[in-house]
């Protein structure tokens, strides 16, 4: 198996390159709120002691809506991401497709 190398950081750990969801980062972020909202109604839930099944429900609804966020910074990051890679240096191109390739086994481990 072969293991993707590190992206470029700076000396703070960040990121040297702009994301590929920078495009889209108030979208994610507004999805990402709403989702701590839903994590703060399970926890009211839960102190409330309301009904398990419906706790597991909301549960549910708040694990599918950051599978969703995923998806989308996924699909963020084929687009920009392995794509620039791809049409300007084939080298960094195979990094991009074993960091991706890797962050999916990682992803998929249920």
């Amino acid at each position: 198996m072969t293991t993707a190398p590190a992206t470029p950081r700076d000396a703070h750990g960040q990121h040297t390159r702009a994301p590929g969801c920078a495009g889209h980062k108030g979208d994610h972020l507004a999805r990402l709120n709403k989702i701590e909202g839903q994590v703060r109604g399970i926890a009211r839930m839960v102190t409330d002691d309301r009904y398990c099944v419906d706790v597991l429900t909301q549960i549910s609804a708040a694990t599918r809506a950051l599978q969703e966020v995923a998806l989308n910074l996924l699909d963020d990051h084929v687009r920009g991401c392995v794509t620039d890679a791809a049409r300007t240096d084939p080298a960094q191109a195979d990094d991009k497709f074993a960091e991706l390739t890797d962050t999916l086994r990682r992803a998929l481990r249920l």
